[in-house]
């Protein structure tokens, strides 16, 4: 579950570094108006990869479910403040 998010937010933002550097290493020289739109889709990615490496998916432990672990979830309480009778 970790890493299909981390694969995912790796190669969009490998993406956008790809499409920022060769917009302006060698694209620019031939149509800077098809760089500068390379560079306006290359901003559009950071934020799209954020949500893609952030999503819940559908076997991650969210805050407030108990992990099956008694003790850890006794150790959680503890530090949350939660009493748990």
């Amino acid at each position: 579950m970790y890493s299909r998010r981390r694969r995912g937010y790796f190669l969009l933002m490998g993406g956008c570094l790809l499409l920022f550097i060769s917009a302006w290493a060698f694209v620019r020289l031939w149509s800077v108006p098809a760089a500068i739109g390379m560079c306006l889709v290359a901003m559009i990615i950071p934020p799209v990869a954020a949500i893609v490496g952030n999503r819940r998916g559908p076997d991650d432990r969210w805050w407030d479910d108990p992990s099956g672990d008694e003790k850890s979830d006794e150790w959680w309480d503890e530090l949350d403040g939660k009493n748990r009778r």
